[in-house]
């Protein structure tokens, strides 16, 4: 079965439809409940009033002897006192003596059907407050005993239909004004705030198809007091410039790639047509054979490091872990460095406690890593000629081991300090002076994180940098 696929509203519409759904909902519970309230309060209002009229009236029918009048004026004096009081025109009285009987009564025009059940309401009203007629109407009854002298010598019944208690026209259109006032200013503020909501998430889908489109310049000046939103847009703000940053650095990888790769081909090619050619024969002829066995090695090892990334970054690389005394495997890292290299008047100093700490670590991987390090050291110091020093620290922390490997080189630049970790990356000083891809320390980082450790830049300026391979004691 096809369903049709709801075609996305926009946030203002959305959230304003829905808040004021909710704020009609709400409207209309405070309307039933101040409609119910205000109907309580007329019939305690009513009931309040013919009480006190059954009070003046158990007054005026009692006389100083205590004998009940009920004499032919009483109608009228009892008339004027309902009509001043206010007492609803349908009201019943009734007078009974001590032995229960009616001695007076004024019914009044009451409806066939009440008038013809008015003995046994009587009856009801001795005992009950309200009367349930057979046509559902109810009937509220107030009761006045007649006292003299502390006895009780009669009582005064008053009944008064439900349907006669009046809810006074003024009440109900101040509640129909407030309510009303209440649902148009509610409905303001929501769309105000849902509209000043929804202004900087357009800012950000407007900027985001600008992203699509290849532009990564993203302005976002507005300032914004919601911190939840304010996060939102200053991250997306943070993505754009990232995704800039790697735009920029994936075309130079191209250009780097590219001229990297091309320079050792190029080589490698006219020298293979110079021997081709024969214009070069017998010593030259090698020692061009040479160079073109080293540049086809330093072009192989490109190739290389480009694959152990990826294979890498995707998992595809294990690390082979095994139990190793770190103070002797850092010194024999050190000294095979060494032999290596042409340090001239650099000073390489290693530093490793007497204590032996056994890590469990891959030692050929722990090897590349401190390599890559130690190659970065002498190269950030720059000619063999140059006074400088290079230390590889070991020390003991107290849930890992730490290397550090420091130099007194020309340092990092504080702009290039974050991204020295990126894929790619080569800082400004490095970038015309030493060919590469810029994969060393992103491949260490791995590396070290596939140990269960980490590779920092501690620290680096113009005096020097230091960076630190951490190494967990139990893995």
């Amino acid at each position: 079965m096809f369903t049709k696929k709801k075609e996305p509203v926009s946030l203002l519409r959305y959230w304003t439809t829905r808040y004021l759904l909710t704020l009609v909902v709400g409207l209309l519970i405070v309307g039933a409940v101040s409609a119910y309230w205000i109907k309580y309060a007329a019939v305690e209002k009513q009931i309040e009033v013919t009480r006190l009229f059954a009070e003046e009236v158990a007054d005026r029918v009692v006389d100083d002897e205590g004998d009940i009048l009920v004499g032919a004026k009483l109608h009228q004096v009892l008339d004027n006192r309902r009509k001043f009081m206010g007492v609803d025109r349908n009201l019943v009285l009734f007078i009974k003596n001590n032995q229960g009987e009616v001695i007076y009564s004024r019914p009044g025009m009451l409806p066939p059907t009440l008038e013809k059940a008015l003995p046994g309401l009587l009856e009801q009203a001795d005992t009950a407050d309200r009367i349930k007629q057979a046509s559902g109407d109810t009937l509220y009854v107030i009761r006045k005993n007649l006292e003299y002298n502390d006895n009780i010598i009669g009582k005064v019944i008053l009944l008064f239909p439900e349907t006669d208690i009046k809810i006074g026209r003024e009440q109900l259109q101040y509640l129909v004004i407030m309510l009303g006032s209440l649902g148009v200013l509610g409905w303001a503020v929501i769309y105000f705030h849902s509209r000043r909501l929804s202004e900087p998430i357009q800012q950000v889908v407007l900027s985001a198809r600008k992203i699509v489109e290849g532009n990564y310049d993203v302005a976002i000046t507005q300032p914004i007091q919601e911190r939840e939103i304010h996060e939102l847009v200053y991250t997306f703000k943070e993505m754009a410039d990232r995704l800039r940053q790697l735009e920029s650095m994936r075309t130079e990888l191209l250009a780097g790639v590219t001229h990297e790769l091309k320079t050792p081909v190029t080589s490698i090619s006219g020298l293979v047509q110079a021997i081709n050619d024969e214009v070069v024969s017998g010593a030259e002829q090698k020692e061009f054979l040479e160079i073109c066995l080293r540049e086809t090695r330093r072009l192989q090892k490109m190739v290389e490091d480009l694959l152990d990334f990826n294979s890498f970054a995707v998992g595809a690389i294990t690390v082979h872990k095994e139990e190793q005394d770190i103070s002797k495997l850092v010194r024999e890292i050190a000294s095979q460095w060494r032999i290596v290299q042409d340090l001239g008047a650099i000073s390489f100093e290693v530093v490793i406690p007497e204590k032996s700490v056994t890590v469990f670590v891959d030692p050929g991987r722990v090897q590349q890593i401190l390599t890559n390090l130690l190659n970065n050291a002498r190269q950030a110091i720059g000619k063999a000629e140059a006074e400088g020093s290079i230390q590889l620290v070991l020390y003991e922390t107290e849930g890992d081991m730490r290397i550090d490997v420091k130099d007194n080189g020309h340092g990092i630049p504080a702009e290039e300090q974050p991204l020295v970790f990126e894929r790619f990356f080569r800082g400004s000083n490095k970038k015309d002076k030493v060919r590469g891809l810029g994969l060393g320390l992103s491949y260490s980082r791995m590396m070290a994180k596939a140990l269960g450790g980490d590779l920092m830049l501690r620290q680096s300026s113009e005096q020097g940098s230091v960076f630190t391979l951490i190494l967990p004691k139990q893995t």
